[in-house]
């Protein structure tokens, strides 16, 4: 063993991950794309080995892993479906805010039920008016008495209309990031409403939808971390789902790599197989060599996450970046030595086409990523 090496216990977990995918998604991934079926059920038995609370601590009844283990876990669903995949990194994302900002009391109160996803988790940031420019945002929270009464909307909510739990920033102050602060609001508020469900290019198999604030009253007992802390809270969260969405990146091309390998090496013209062409054979060494490249990052970068390293924020911006675009360059090659039969919809090349397009814009965009990079490179 090298230090670059997985550890055994590391290699289980990607083994039972990869044995759930095979088993219970894999099978089912192109219907749930077809039909626009979203698949609870197999959710909540991902949730049954611990994958809806991979880095929820132990004492509240998590598995406690870190970063690494949760990219290992992602990436290996991934390659049945990303968009099942993403969906329930985005869950773990809000029950970690949950657990690592939420005082007893709020824990006690969400994470019982969020653990084995019998209430499932959203996280809300983005607004109509407010991308890129997530502090711009304009939801806000007034206080009144023991409540927060607010009100708003936000945009693009994966899990938007039927999960039960959204972990919302709202302003509760100033402009700018200061003045933002996180809450946990629920669906059956008087005065949540959802808008229409998106019509998207992929991600089939997750809802999304606008979700919308007239004056819900949220308890105060309901705010995660101390008032004006929620963009802090917001973006230590995002750290840890632009890893994960690069890992869904890695995964989903990692499967059209090996689906690639097989159908050249089946596929005949010229009285050969395609596997036997140059041209060909270079296409792949270049896919194969540039997933490489991305999971080593990405790996890194996590690991740094779970450290707290000073650089950790940098190095998951780097690591989401080259594992999206990369695993979208991958993927749209992997249609190329399809030929036609890349853009049928008998085969799964296309569906991991679209679905993986939107990895490079949301949990911040690749733009942004490297304004984070270059802004803590001039730092220093």
């Amino acid at each position: 063993m090298t230090q670059f090496d997985l550890t055994d216990d590391q290699l289980q977990i990607q083994e039972m991950a990869r044995k759930f995918t095979a088993d219970a998604i894999s099978p089912h991934a192109a219907e749930w794309d077809e039909k626009h079926i979203f698949p609870r059920d197999t959710i909540r038995e991902a949730a049954e080995l611990g994958f809806g609370a991979i880095y929820v601590s132990e004492e509240a009844g998590g598995i406690g892993l870190g970063r690494l283990e949760a990219a290992l876990i992602m990436e290996a669903m991934a390659y049945g479906c990303p968009s099942t995949s993403a969906f329930i990194s985005i869950h773990n994302m809000a029950a970690w805010m949950i657990d690592r900002f939420g005082s007893a009391e709020v824990k006690q109160k969400y994470l019982p039920s969020m653990i084995p996803m019998e209430r499932m988790g959203s996280y809300c940031l983005t607004e109509p008016s407010s991308g890129s420019d997530a502090a711009a945002l304009k939801t806000k929270a007034v206080l009144d008495g023991d409540h927060y009464v607010v009100s708003g909307s936000k945009a693009f909510i994966s899990g938007g209309g039927e999960n039960e739990i959204y972990v919302t920033m709202a302003r509760t102050g100033e402009e700018g990031p200061k003045g933002i602060t996180a809450l946990v609001v629920e669906k059956d508020m008087k005065g949540v409403s959802f808008g229409a469900q998106e019509k998207k290019l992929g991600w089939h198999s997750q809802p999304t939808a606008q979700v919308n604030f007239d004056e819900v009253r949220v308890p105060v007992a309901n705010r995660v971390g101390a008032e004006g802390e929620g963009f802090r809270i917001a973006m230590m969260g995002l750290d840890g789902g632009r890893l994960n969405i690069g890992a869904c990146s890695l995964g989903g091309a990692q499967r059209c790599l090996d689906e690639s390998i097989k159908y050249t090496k089946d596929r005949k013209q010229f009285g050969n197989p395609i596997a036997d062409f140059q041209a060909t054979q270079f296409t792949l060494a270049d896919m194969e060599t540039e997933l490489q490249a991305a999971r080593c990052l990405l790996y890194v970068a996590a690991a740094k996450v779970t450290a707290n390293a000073p650089d950790k924020t940098r190095f998951a911006a780097m690591a989401k970046r080259l594992a999206t675009d990369t695993g979208s360059s991958v993927v749209d090659r992997a249609l190329q030595l399809h030929g036609g039969y890349g853009y049928l919809m008998d085969y799964p090349i296309e569906r991991f086409w679209r679905d993986l397009r939107v990895h490079s814009i949301l949990e911040g965009t690749n733009q942004i990523m490297r304004v984070i990079v270059s802004r803590d490179l001039l730092r220093q």
